[in-house]
């Protein structure tokens, strides 16, 4: 029996669409967040929009009908919130919005389309426990298919900016030389004059990679580490990631270019070691939620106390 507050969350990605059926539990301390179930559907949204500016009618009919199994495990699942997100691939696709409405219209979900900052923002939600002392400055790192959004947190206040270098946009060569210049010369930017930078790194690739990673603890993984995992993933044909390694069909080729990205950005911020919580959109989303449940309850308990029955 699944007891404390449910949440649901669904996170539209450039590589694949994700729902998260979560429960919080409050503790004398902290909340807990448990992931009871999260199912990963991979449609390539990103390579219709980058290539295309539209989704394809076939992907649009893929969507639609995940969405409709999507909201049938959350009427199942009985949650008190629900919140769905789609980013770089709905928002530079022509027919996005459209696509949308028609989602909205045949399945009651009403998908929020974001932009690259917005998302930031709501990944960042999920970590609380960063302290930051003295001249320190973490770096929040997430690259998806789109794009990578890179936020800076310090004592000097809250930087972010999102760059239109994806994985998926790598793999199709349309990653032109002024995006990688103008983010390594904003990394560079943002990060000096720190004497100590912090990093934290999300996103399936990330999460893949470190599961790869020589004598990896599955929370960190160094810099050195990382251009180990992408020398011994050269030696390997995109079939033989899949069938030798082990490797998801749709993760397996955009994991080159997600080491590549991760690889940069540590090596312009001076960066070593980059951590890795194994969180997502998803969670973030989970963790706005349930923070709004606590400003409606207290609301709620303040209009009783004031209009007492």
């Amino acid at each position: 029996m699944i007891t404390g507050k449910r949440f649901a969350a669904i996170d539209i990605g450039s590589n694949a669409v994700r729902l998260l059926l979560s429960a919080v539990f409050q503790t004398d301390s902290v909340p807990s967040f448990r992931k009871i179930s999260l199912i990963r559907m991979p449609i390539r949204l990103g390579k219709d929009a980058f290539l295309h500016g539209r989704i394809s009618k076939d992907n649009a009919d893929r969507l639609i009908s995940v969405i409709h199994g999507f909201k049938s495990l959350i009427t199942a699942y009985r949650p008190l919130d629900v919140r769905a997100c789609a980013t770089s691939a709905m928002r530079e696709s022509s027919n996005g919005k459209t696509l949308k409405r028609e989602i909205l219209d045949q399945t009651g979900i009403d998908i929020e389309i974001i932009d690259g900052k917005k998302e930031a923002r709501i990944i960042f939600a999920n970590n609380p426990w960063v302290h930051l002392e003295g001249d320190m400055a973490w770096l929040f790192v997430d690259v998806g298919g789109g794009s990578t959004e890179i936020t800076i947190f310090s004592n000097r206040g809250i930087v972010s900016r999102s760059f239109g270098i994806g994985t998926i946009r790598l793999l199709e060569n349309l990653v032109p030389k002024a995006p990688w210049r103008a983010m390594k010369a904003w990394v560079r930017d943002q990060t000096s004059g720190f004497s100590n930078i912090g990093a934290i790194g999300s996103g399936g690739n990330i999460n893949t990679i470190i599961k790869l990673a020589p004598c990896t603890n599955n929370q960190s993984i160094t810099l050195k580490k990382l251009k180990q995992v992408s020398n011994h993933l050269g030696f390997y044909s995109y079939v033989d990631r899949v069938t030798q390694l082990g490797l998801k069909p749709d993760r397996a080729d955009v994991i080159m270019p997600a080491l590549q990205i991760y690889k940069s950005v540590m090596k312009w911020g001076g960066i070593r070691t980059l951590r890795v919580p194994q969180i997502g959109l998803a969670d973030g989303l989970v963790r706005l939620m349930y923070q709004r449940s606590l400003r409606r309850s207290a609301s709620n308990d303040q209009t009783s106390s004031q209009h007492p029955a």
